[in-house]
């Protein structure tokens, strides 16, 4: 299966890929509208986040385990792995807020949304054809789509 993988040697930490993200799972599919206007609602929030320390930087998501904690850890049902594509699924009305698969991923890539009682994850931007957008959007070549 597919992943994105971050490389920190090449990241710039410029958070262009949280950009692309928010602006990808808006409704608008506009930069300036998503960034100023839907940005914290409907669950739009950036499904990666920029790590910084000193010089280092590096984007961090869902690595989509292939078997991962947190769906063990969910007491709702409200992440699943599915095994046509190997995704983990979020089911955003399943989500009770509890918070168990935040503290059970080990990467870190599983957040509080900024206003809900919900998480936000990656999806690997599964609606669109030529990949997530994130991995589309960074100029130098720091995520990669791949398999490994």
């Amino acid at each position: 299966m597919k992943r994105v993988y971050p490389n920190k040697e090449y990241c710039i930490g410029c958070h262009l890929c949280e950009l692309a993200c928010i602006t990808s799972h808006s409704k608008s599919k506009d930069l300036i509208i998503a960034f100023r206007e839907e940005r914290g609602k409907d669950g739009l929030s950036p499904r990666k986040r920029v790590f910084e320390n000193g010089d280092i930087s590096v984007a961090i998501s869902c690595r989509h385990c292939d078997e991962p904690a947190c769906v063990a850890a969910c007491i709702a049902g409200g992440l699943h792995k599915d095994p046509e594509t190997g995704r983990t699924v979020y089911d955003r009305e399943k989500c009770v807020g509890c918070w168990s698969c935040l503290m059970s991923c080990p990467y870190g890539a599983i957040r509080r949304h900024p206003t809900e009682d919900k998480i936000v994850k990656c999806d690997l931007c599964f609606e669109r054809e030529n990949g997530p957008a994130c991995v589309e959007a960074c100029p130098n070549g720091a995520l990669k789509f791949e398999e490994r």
